[in-house]
């Protein structure tokens, strides 16, 4: 991976571990907790790619099951989030723009339950029974659920930020502020993925019709002679 990547990655994973261990896990939700960390390895692993997502996967994983009040064994979260961001990055499209919100949203549900799943058979290896005490089906519920509500305010603005340091083509040149429009469009219309301004476009259009009715009016200016 490039430095600005890593970089990015890096701030983006111990951010995201840092409001879900501090406030997140304090909410005392019912079932599951909301998985910021999840999400954000989502997220850039549909604009890094798979084997981009698979290794930010491994090390947010890895920083989680380190840091405090993490009671499993070191890896299990690492492998969890490798697999889930390598497969997570195998929908990214050749030209890097995702027309329609109905993709992500599908991979953020299946990545909530699979990764739940995979959590539970993980800890059944080692002997770890704790989902079979809460109830793993009420856990599969409230997690698909807690995370698609927090995906549109976090998937997109992470897919952003991903773009914008590897200074790709697509992002939007506008302020920060844009992030919050990508997040209105996903839960709208499914186009907030829709990174870029489509105005060099439209200015394209135009001028090649302007250059074709010139070339119109010359050859009817040579006939007239």
């Amino acid at each position: 991976m490039r430095f600005n990547r890593i970089l990015l990655s890096s701030a983006l994973v111990v951010v995201a571990l840092v409001i879900q261990v501090s406030v997140l896990a304090r909410l005392h939700l019912p079932g599951a907790v909301p998985d910021l960390l999840l999400l954000t390895v989502l997220g850039l692993a549909m604009v890094y790619g798979h084997v981009g997502g698979a290794l930010v996967g491994f090390g947010a994983g890895l920083l989680a099951d380190l840091a405090p009040p993490a009671d499993h064994a070191a890896g299990r979260y690492a492998l969890v989030l490798c697999v889930t961001g390598y497969f997570a990055g195998l929908i990214k499209p050749e030209n890097g723009r995702l027309k329609s919100a109905t993709g992500p949203m599908a991979v953020v549900v299946a990545a909530a339950i699979g990764s739940t799943l995979l959590y539970a058979g993980v800890g059944a290896l080692v002997g770890d029974t704790a989902a079979r005490h809460v109830g793993l089906s009420g856990l599969l519920i409230s997690a698909a659920l807690y995370d698609l509500l927090l995906a549109p305010f976090v998937v997109p603005a992470v897919m952003w930020l991903a773009r914008r340091s590897d200074n790709d083509p697509l992002t939007e040149t506008g302020p920060a502020a844009k992030a919050a429009d990508i997040s209105s469009g996903w839960l709208s219309s499914g186009t907030g993925l829709r990174i870029g301004s489509q105005r060099g476009g439209l200015g394209a259009l135009k001028a090649k019709a302007r250059t074709r009715s010139a070339r119109v009016g010359r050859i009817k200016g040579v006939k007239r002679l």
